[in-house]
């Protein structure tokens, strides 16, 4: 278990005054078993009228509304949780799913379906062929070890560059051209899994990284919002593939959204009106540190309920 403190700061600056439309933020993690929220904050810069939800998936949702004309918008969000991760072992796999191709029970196949489905164009089968490999060889019809060769392969045969543009790439663009982001390397991950049959969704949030860590000894670097997916093995439940790094269900993967498709779970999202000609430049830097784990009174709180009204408070850097 670590206790991490998540500064998560965005600022657009425009080159002439626009009018900022609805923006939805998604930057509070669920409570749940494996993650355990400590405290929150969020400050927005201009003030704004900020209204909470849950969405069709459970994700929590900061809906902000302006008022006036603007050249910055600056969003500040800090969290601090206990992150227990993944257990050491996988939980037991029903023995029914351990080996492909099986099919979800009745009583759970309408919840995944959508899930399941395919959401992209694959006319000429360059994902689902590609997916095929990975049932090749002595274990390839092995549930897990198969996702597992799934998740290292892209890793180990696709080339990461970074890309600040918005959207993800379609599956088939990232293995013809030979790389992509996380974005596009978890979603090329679900369209192979589902093309294989499985129940895929989307992950956005953080990766605690040592090496970056200035609590644990370092200078402390800038990080960036992370994304990878779920696989849903019946027995063991949702469990987390990261082909970024290869890693699997670690607690250095600190989830916040989840979605069937990388637009709905997007950290920021939302509009301006203005000139035809403005431009914008965006800044993000994304702080994770360990923290001291807190004393027993403190850590037994309730997490603090989201604030409603407009959020004043300067914004400063951690």
């Amino acid at each position: 278990m670590r206790t991490l403190e998540i500064v998560h700061r965005t600022r657009f600056d425009y080159s002439a005054p626009v009018t900022l439309g609805e923006h939805r933020l998604m930057f509070r993690p669920r409570d749940s078993h494996d993650l355990r929220l400590l405290d929150t904050a969020l400050a927005i810069d201009p003030a704004a009228q900020v209204r909470w939800i849950h969405d069709a998936f459970g994700n929590s949702i900061a809906i902000a509304q302006f008022d006036g004309a603007t050249q910055l918008l600056e969003l500040t969000s800090t969290i601090r949780l206990e992150h227990f991760g993944f257990p050491p072992e996988l939980p037991p796999i029903e023995e029914y799913a351990r080996k492909l191709p099986f099919a979800y029970l009745a009583e759970e196949a309408p919840d995944l379906a959508r899930y399941v489905e395919r959401h992209y164009p694959d006319p000429n089968a360059t994902v689902s062929g590609w997916a095929k490999q990975f049932l090749e060889g002595e274990d390839g019809t092995d549930t897990f070890a198969m996702l597992t060769h799934m998740c290292q392969g892209i890793q180990d045969t696709l080339k990461y560059a970074m890309r600040f543009e918005a959207g993800t790439q379609a599956p088939a663009v990232t293995l013809e051209s030979g790389g992509g982001t996380c974005r596009d390397y978890a979603l090329l991950m679900m369209e192979g899994a589902r093309a294989l049959g499985l129940a895929a969704r989307f992950i956005t949030g953080y990766l605690y990284d040592p090496a970056l860590d200035a609590a644990a000894g370092g200078a402390g670097s800038p990080a960036h919002p992370h994304a990878w997916m779920e696989v849903y093995l019946p027995g063991a439940g949702w469990v987390e593939f990261d082909p970024t790094n290869g890693i699997i269900g670690t607690e250095r993967l600190i989830r916040v959204a989840v979605g069937r498709d990388p637009e709905q779970a997007m950290p920021i999202k939302g509009t301006f009106t203005g000139d035809a000609d403005v431009a914008v430049s965006t800044l993000v830097d994304v702080q994770v540190r360990t923290l001291a784990p807190l004393p027993d009174a403190v850590a037994e709180a309730p997490a603090p309920t989201p604030p409603t009204a407009p959020a004043r408070t300067p914004i400063t850097q951690s």
